[in-house]
Formats: C-alpha cells, structure tokens, sequence
C-alpha cells in the first residue's frame, strides 16, 4: 500500500468515525422536528455554485444516490457566481436556465459564491434575479451562505462586499412569500475561517476551499437542512457515503498531507 493510499484510508475511517456521529444526532433532531416518512417522494435537488461547491458536489452526490435523493450539480470552477464578474454570472443564469428545463428540479440550492461582487444594489438585484428565475420554474430556492474565506490579494478588496451576502440573502429570503429559505452554514464552518475544527483539517490552506472532512460534514449538515425544510428525504448512514472514494478526487489534492 503507498503513502498517498494509506493517508487516503485514514482520513476515511476518521470521516466515517466523525461524521456518522453527529449523522446520527442530527437525523433524529430532523425526524423529530418534521415528522416525514420515507413514504414522501424525495424532491429533485440541483447544486448550483462556484469551485468551493464543486468540491462540496462530490460527498453531496455520493450521499444523494445512497439515500435516493434525485440530486444534480451545476457548480462551475471559476464561475459559479450570480452577481458581478459578467461574463461569468451570465454563464450561470444560462446554464441554470437550461438545467432548470431539462432537469426540472423541485429545490434549487445555490451556494453563495466567493464571487458575488458588487455594490449593494446589485448585489440585492442579483439574489432577487435568482429568486425570480426559480420560482418561476415552479422549483423552491434553499440559499447556502458560503464557508468563510482568509482572503488573499485577489479577495482582500471585496470584503466588505462578501460579508454582506449573508444579510442581503436573508432579506431576500424574507420578502419571497416561502418560495426561499436560507440555511447558514456557519454550523459547519464557523463564524471565521478556520483551517481545523475540533482537531480535524476541515479547510485548505488556500483559504478558501475544503477539506474531505469538513465536505463530509458539511454533507451531512445540508441533508439534515433539506430533510427537515423539504420532507421526502431519509438521510442514508454515513457509513454507505463517506468511503465511497470521493475522497480522493483531485479537487481536495494536498489534504491527506495537511493541504
């Protein structure tokens, strides 16, 4: 067995440890809290975001099919955004729009992107575009906040305009009439970026993207999220999900030796 294997295998079996115990807490929080039955059909979940979801794609999709949940990702390196950056927002309604036709999802899930610039304006313009452009699909829209970041010199300038996404989704979210709803990822992140959590290497050290043991965390946080506000979705154990090899995808390369 080579080095790289055996890592890979350790950070596994800690995964499945980690994880499948707060998988265990969370799901019987769930049941109790909305009283769903596997008898409900599951919704069509679409993923939609930047790189950071793209990575989040990978346990989210191998958790999806163990628990029989339709699920399909959108989430797009060096895009993914639906505000500031044109041509790339414009690549993001367009591929959003055409999956919203083929795919006809039920929930629309979007994370926010590290790329959302802009003034306020545009910004509130932005998230109520997405809004729009789902409800009118028939589909509901679930906003993630995104992780938060250590910005470097391509970030440090939009700052401020990232930290008020938070609030603009909300309030968004507020005046939708319940066609959306936000789930605050800080449960699983934290309030500031943090490289590990609870003794466990959670984030890269770019600053910015994940971890296999966060992304499992994360994993099994949004399915409890989802459950809970959609009903129809029986979470599978962690046990089915997290050895199921997405963890060694080249997307979270350098992890397994502390990233």
């Amino acid at each position: 067995m080579s080095k790289a294997t055996k890592l890979l295998t350790a950070t596994c079996a800690l995964l499945l440890a980690t994880v499948g115990a707060c998988a265990q807490s969370n799901r019987a929080d769930t049941s109790a809290a909305d009283g769903t039955s596997s008898s409900e059909q599951a919704p069509k979940v679409l993923w939609v975001g930047d790189s950071v979801a793209a990575q989040l794609a990978k346990p989210l999709t191998a958790a999806a099919e163990a628990s029989e949940l339709p699920f399909k990702s959108i989430a797009a390196a060096g895009g993914g955004n639906v505000s500031g950056r044109e041509k790339l927002t414009q690549s993001t309604f367009q591929r959003l729009n055409k999956a919203l036709d083929s795919y006809n999802p039920d929930v629309v899930t979007y994370q926010v992107s590290t790329y959302d610039w802009g003034t306020e304006k545009e910004q509130r313009a932005a998230y109520e575009k997405l809004l729009r452009t789902v409800a009118d699909s028939g589909a509901k829209l679930a906003i993630v906040t995104m992780p938060p970041i250590k910005p470097d010199d391509f970030y440090k300038d939009h700052m401020d305009e990232l930290e008020r996404t938070t609030r603009l989704v909300e309030e968004v979210a507020a005046g939708s009439d319940d066609e959306a709803v936000v789930f605050d990822s800080a449960q699983v992140w934290g309030e500031e970026f943090q490289k590990k959590r609870d003794g466990e290497l959670y984030r890269k050290s770019d600053g910015i993207h994940t971890c296999p043991q966060g992304a499992a965390q994360f994993t099994d946080w949004l399915l409890g999220e989802l459950a809970e506000q959609f009903g129809g979705i029986t979470a599978a154990n962690p046990e089915s999900w997290a050895n199921a090899g997405w963890s060694g995808d080249s997307k979270f390369e350098g992890c397994q030796t502390g990233a």
